[in-house]
């Protein structure tokens, strides 16, 4: 038997025909039209970071004082910085920073936040109670500045300073941030645990001698999924945000490599006569985060088990 139509298909199916609940999400995900708008904006950034030594007219690098602060034309379509640098390729460079940053952040706050969220779930007691009430403090905490404070005490650090050189200020990012970002994660997983543990399935698995730790691998953590990955893609959504404050406020990435929060820094001084040497990375901070809030609503509604035909 086929589906009828279009618009019944996730609903009117033939039993033979087994739909899987990730299809039906995908299904919904591709008729949600800001979750596409959103997807196909993430994407062209992520390819335009990716590409970036192919796209790019120039090194990042390049210093050319005689066009320095000029205005978008044909050789520098974005202007150029107060150093002569092709801001255009700039943006692209500062691209794979921001957008690698938070990809790593996005990944660590996943691990943390599902490993704390399960096991407190899982295990219940006095595990949870003390997993759960560290989350809460740590939930309580103010994060901007305590970013802040953390941030520029490691990067003052000389020890660091000579064992990772110019890659400091990156770690130094990614750590801060993944420290404070893993409690939405473990909160919205340990709802799924509580849940879940009561299956079923989950009950079978403790009764045939199954270790704790294999049923939670293999149980719980892919029952719970769902929350996990719309948690990850908000969590992706406010790194980059974090990123560009704390290097706007010359706490995060620091020059020469550039990120979109540290080209917004090197030209607060240039705005109002030279707007352009903000308004483009400024964009792409905008654009970025608003296309994986579009993205991550689409996913949450997709993924929403209440709404399952």
């Amino acid at each position: 038997m086929k589906v009828i139509s279009a618009d019944l298909e996730e609903s009117l199916v033939l039993p033979e025909e087994t739909v899987s609940t990730w299809t039906l999400a995908f299904r919904r995900l591709r008729h949600h039209k800001l979750a596409m708008i959103g997807l196909v904006v993430l994407l062209v950034f992520i390819l335009s970071a990716v590409l970036a030594p192919v796209i790019a007219p120039y090194p990042y690098d390049a210093i050319d004082l005689q066009n320095r602060l000029s205005a978008p034309s044909r050789a520098h379509i974005f202007g150029t910085d107060d150093l002569g640098r092709d801001t255009f390729t700039r943006i692209l460079y500062a691209g794979r920073i921001s957008l690698s940053v938070a990809l790593i952040v996005t990944v660590i706050s996943a691990l943390v936040g599902t490993t704390i969220g399960a096991v407190s779930g899982y295990y219940g007691g006095v595990t949870d109670t003390v997993l759960m009430r560290f989350t809460d403090i740590m939930l309580t905490l103010p994060v901007l500045p305590l970013l802040m404070i953390i941030s520029k005490s490691l990067r003052d650090m000389q020890a660091l300073q000579k064992a990772f050189g110019n890659l400091l200020s990156v770690i130094v990012i990614i750590v801060v941030i993944a420290v404070f970002d893993w409690m939405s994660t473990a909160r919205l997983v340990h709802g799924a645990a509580l849940s879940l543990k009561e299956r079923e399935f989950m009950e079978a698995a403790r009764a045939l001698g199954v270790s704790g730790r294999a049923t939670i691998l293999r149980h719980l953590i892919p029952n719970s999924l769902a929350p996990i990955i719309v948690a990850a893609t908000f969590s992706f959504g406010g790194t980059v945000v974090y990123e560009a404050t704390l290097s706007f406020l010359g706490l995060g990435i620091q020059p020469p490599t550039p990120s979109w929060g540290n080209m917004l820094t090197d030209v607060q001084k240039l705005m109002m006569r030279n707007p352009w040497i903000a308004f483009y990375p400024g964009l792409c901070i905008f654009f970025t985060v608003l296309s994986i809030n579009f993205l991550g609503d689409g996913l949450r509604d997709a993924l929403d088990p209440r709404l399952k035909m």
